[in-house]
C-alpha cells in the first residue's frame, strides 16, 4: 500500500527493543505469515487477526496470509535535529516518508539504563521529539510564505493561501501541532499540507515502554503522558518491551497464557499494529479457498472494483460483479454453501463499499 508508520525516540528509551521485537514478527515461521525485513531499518510485520484462523477452521486451507504493515526504524533524534546537528536532515526525511508517527517512550525507573536527558520524564522527552517537529515545519512554512507573498501580487488565490499560511506560522511558534490547528479541513491548509507535507500533521501514537508492573496500573509516567495524549488527540498504548521480547518465539497459546499471568489480554505490539493499521486508514476483506485463506489489505470506503484490484488488474478491469458474505455469517453458518442455502450471499456492482471482514469472491471477464 506504500503506507508505513515511523518509530522515533530518544536514545535508552526501548525504541530499538521494540523495534527488534516487531521484525522477529511473533510465530512468523510456524504461521507461515507473509514475513520479511526488507533493510536494516524497515520490517513487514503480519496484522494479528484471529478471523483468519475461525475461516482456515472451515475451510482447511493449505496456507494462510495475513495483511502485513510496514515499519521503519528511524535513526535516533537529539536536539538540534531540526538545525542539522546529529543525524537531524535524514531523521526529518524519514519521518516525511512516513504516515503515522509512533513515538517510544520511557515511563519507567531503572538505575542500570541511563536516559540520555539524566533522568525519567515523558513530558519533556515527548517535548524534544515534538518541538524539533515544529521547528522544522516553521522552517519549511516560512519559505513556502516567502514565494506566496511574491505570488498574492498577482493571484487572489494565492492571497487566501497566504492568510491560512501566516496564522499557521504563528500557531506553530507558539510550539503547536499543525494537526491541532483549527482550520485543517479548508482547501488552504490542504494546498499548503499537500505542498510541504508537515511533520506535526501526522498521525501520532505514543508507545509508553514500562515495565512489568506498569502494564497492570499506570504509574505516574503514564498518566502524565495520557494527559498530553488526550490534549492532542492521539493515541497512546502501554508496552513493556522487555516482555515483548520474551513473547518471541512463543506459540499463540504460550502467549496468551504468559500474557494472562501479566495480568493483560493483547501484547504491546499486537495493539501497536492493530491501532496503526486503523490509524493509516485500512481494513481487510477475505478470499477463503482450498488453497490460501487471504487477508487483502485495502483502504476504507473503497468500491469493489477497487478492492478486486488488489489481487490483480484485471480483476478490475474486467469487474462483472462481487460474490459477499458477511464474515460473521460464513463463520455461523459454516462456510459458503451453507451461506448461499440460508441467502446470506449477495450479489454487488461496482458501486458496493467493501466491508470489513466480507469474505469476497469476483467475477470479472477480460
Amino acid at each position: 500500500m506504500g503506507l508505513s508508520i515511523g518509530l522515533v525516540g530518544l536514545p535508552n528509551v526501548g525504541k530499538s527493543t521494540t523495534f527488534n521485537a516487531l521484525t522477529k514478527a511473533q510465530n512468523a515461521e510456524a504461521a507461515n505469515y507473509p514475513f520479511c525485513t526488507i533493510e536494516p531499518n524497515k520490517a513487514v510485520v503480519p496484522v494479528p487477526d484471529k478471523r483468519l484462523s475461525e475461516l482456515a477452521k472451515i475451510v482447511n486451507p493449505e496456507r494462510l496470509q495475513y495483511s502485513t504493515l510496514d515499519f521503519v526504524d528511524i535513526a535516533g533524534l537529539v536536539k538540534g535535529a531540526s538545525k542539522g546537528e546529529g543525524l537531524g536532515n535524514k531523521f526529518l526525511s524519514n519521518i516525511r516518508e512516513t504516515e503515522v508517527i509512533l513515538q517510544i517512550v520511557r515511563c519507567f525507573d531503572d538505575e542500570n539504563i541511563v536516559h540520555n536527558e539524566g533522568s525519567i520524564d515523558p513530558l519533556r522527552d515527548v517535548e524534544i521529539i515534538e518541538g524539533e517537529l515544529v521547528l522544522a515545519d516553521i522552517e519549511v512554512l516560512q519559505n513556502r510564505i516567502d514565494r506566496l507573498k511574491k505570488q498574492a501580487k498577482s493571484d487572489k488565490g494565492a492571497a487566501g493561501v497566504l492568510a491560512v499560511a501566516e496564522e499557521l506560522l504563528e500557531f506553530l511558534a507558539d510550539g503547536n501541532l499543525a494537526r491541532n490547528f483549527s482550520d485543517t479541513q479548508s482547501d488552504a491548509y490542504r494546498q499548503l499540507n499537500n505542498e510541504v507535507r508537515f511533520l506535526t500533521n501526522k498521525e501520532i501514537m505514543y508507545g509508553a515502554n514500562v515495565d512489568e508492573d506498569g502494564l497492570l496500573e499506570d504509574n505516574d509516567y503514564v498518566l502524565a503522558l495520557k494527559e498530553h495524549a488526550a490534549k492532542n488527540n492521539c493515541e497512546i498504548i502501554k508496552l513493556c518491551a522487555k516482555v515483548e521480547e520474551e513473547l518471541i518465539g512463543l506459540d499463540e497459546e504460550e502467549a496468551s497464557e504468559f500474557l494472562s499471568e501479566l495480568g493483560v489480554s493483547e501484547s504491546g505490539l499486537d495493539q501497536i499494529i492493530h491501532k496503526g493499521f486503523d490509524k493509516l486508514g485500512l481494513m481487510s476483506y477475505f478470499t477463503a479457498g482450498v488453497k490460501e485463506v487471504r487477508a487483502w489489505t485495502i483502504r476504507k470506503n473503497t468500491t469493489a472494483p477497487k478492492a478486486a484490484a488488489v489481487i490483480h488488474n484485471d480483476f478490475e478491469k474486467g469487474f462483472i460483479r462481487a460474490e459477499v458474505i458477511a464474515y460473521k455469517d460464513f463463520v455461523e453458518l459454516g462456510g459458503e454453501a451453507k451461506a448461499k442455502e440460508a441467502g446470506k450471499m449477495r450479489l454487488e456492482g461496482k458501486e458496493y463499499i467493501v466491508q470489513d471482514g466480507d469474505v469476497m469472491h469476483f467475477r470479472f471477464n477480460v
